[in-house]
């Protein structure tokens, strides 16, 4: 089981971003999923995570600007990231509560897509 996420980039202060994160292998199910952030020289921290159900949570710093999603029949989640400002900067994980076909449980990381926000 894997995950591969992608859509970082370099964009301006005021603009957006859309991430993605892809699972495969063999998956039976997948409940929560989420993205982290690790900023140069911090530890890394949740940013946005959405239940199977489809209930989700945020940090207090992106409520109102950032929207996280997901499609279960193409397991796949998806992050909205608007009016970004330049503390977002970071490395953006997904991370994801993964079921295999064999009934292991596992905690999968996304091997981080770079996001920079100047000022």
């Amino acid at each position: 089981v894997q995950l591969q996420a992608f859509g970082g980039g370099l964009v301006q202060a005021g603009g957006s971003l859309r991430l993605s994160c892809a699972a495969s292998g063999n998956i039976l199910k997948i409940n929560d999923m989420g993205w982290y952030r690790q900023a140069p020289g911090k530890q890394r921290e949740l940013v946005a995570a959405i239940s199977s159900g489809g209930g989700t949570v945020y940090a207090d710093s992106v409520k109102g600007r950032f929207t996280i999603s997901r499609d279960n029949a193409k397991n796949t989640v998806l992050m909205q990231m608007n009016s970004l400002k330049p503390e977002g900067t970071g490395v953006y994980y997904c991370n994801a509560e993964i079921w295999t076909s064999r009934l292991q449980r596992s905690f999968s990381w996304g091997q981080g897509t770079l996001v920079t926000v100047s000022s």
